[in-house]
C-alpha cells in the first residue's frame, strides 16, 4: 500500500524560509505528476505548485519568484522551498501524487499527504 509521508513544516518569521519534503512508501513502479497544494484558514484547498516526469513545473501566482518544486524519481519525494515566507503563506501543506502504478500492469491511482503545518508569524 502507498502511503505519502511529509515533514518539514514549522513555525517561521516573515522573510524566512522552509523546505517541504513528501516521500512515498510502499511498492512503486511510477509516478506520474507531483504536487503541493495547500488550505489556509478558512479558505479552500488551493494549488501551489505542480511538477511533470518530465520535470515541467507549474507555479500558482502567489508563489511564483518565491517557491521552488523539485523531485527524485529515485527516492519518489517531492520537495518544495519556501522563500521569502508571508504571513498569508500560513496553511497546512499536502502533497499529491498523480497517476501512480505499483506494477507495470496497473491501476493509476492518486494519493495524498496527511498535511504538515506551516504558520509564518512574527
Amino acid at each position: 500500500q502507498v502511503q505519502l509521508v511529509e515533514s518539514g513544516g514549522g513555525l517561521v518569521q516573515p522573510g524566512g524560509s522552509l523546505r517541504l519534503s513528501c516521500a512515498a512508501s510502499g511498492s512503486i513502479y511510477s509516478i506520474n505528476a507531483m504536487g503541493w497544494y495547500r488550505r489556509g484558514p478558512g479558505k479552500e484547498r488551493e494549488l501551489v505548485a505542480v511538477i511533470s516526469r518530465r520535470t515541467t513545473t507549474n507555479y500558482a501566482d502567489f508563489v511564483k519568484g518565491r517557491f521552488v518544486i523539485s523531485r527524485d524519481n529515485a527516492k519518489n519525494t517531492v520537495y518544495l522551498q519556501m522563500n521569502n515566507l508571508k504571513p498569508e503563506d500560513t496553511a497546512v501543506y499536502y502533497c499529491k501524487f498523480d497517476a501512480v502504478r505499483t506494477w507495470v500492469l496497473g491501476p493509476f491511482n492518486d494519493y495524498w499527504g496527511q498535511g504538515t503545518q506551516v504558520t509564518v508569524s512574527s
